[in-house]
């Protein structure tokens, strides 16, 4: 339990100095006048992802990103709060999931007794059409609300499993 303890220790110890240093509203006043507000939750989103897949660690980039994007979040739209959050949040979970350099891919991939690269690469494509899903959802939620961009986005998934199912019947 020590190395979990001290991880988090160093977590919240990173989330004080960020908030110290005022992180998000500042990314927040660069961020406001270039960039539609909208595109914010897919950008950390994709930025969680990328920072999730390069260190192998979930629990990490939510310590630092997760203090940013609540205050770029309360700063630029307090409406993209939550948005803001859970994009950081799904990003984190996918990149780590598909991670070659992730604990939880390399425990998985010992536990079935497989090369831990086959088992990254047997994930690759569920995780990756998972994420595209997402990232769709996570740029129509603040255009059109909560509960249409989970339909579009439930249904753009429904969608994309027929065609393959039906591209695997004709092969």
């Amino acid at each position: 339990m020590m190395p979990a303890v001290l991880i988090l220790l160093l977590a919240w110890t990173i989330s004080a100095i960020i908030g110290d240093l005022g992180t998000g509203a500042y990314l927040a006043s660069l961020v406001s006048d270039g960039i539609p507000p909208f595109l914010l939750p897919v950008m950390l989103f994709l930025i969680a992802g990328i920072s999730a897949i390069s260190t192998g660690t979930s629990w990490g980039t939510f310590a630092i990103l997760l203090p940013i994007a609540g205050d770029m979040g309360a700063t630029v739209d307090s409406a993209l709060l939550l948005p803001m959050l859970a994009a950081v949040l799904a990003g984190s979970i996918f990149g780590d999931h598909i991670s070659p350099i992730s604990d939880t891919t390399i425990l998985s991939a010992a536990g079935s007794g497989s090369h831990h690269i086959d088992h990254v690469m047997t994930q690759l494509p569920y995780a990756i059409l998972a994420a595209v899903v997402a990232a769709l959802g996570f740029m129509l939620l603040p255009l059109l609300g909560t509960i249409a961009a989970v339909c579009i986005s439930i249904v753009a998934l429904f969608v994309v499993v027929m065609i393959i199912k039906k591209t695997q019947k004709t092969i």
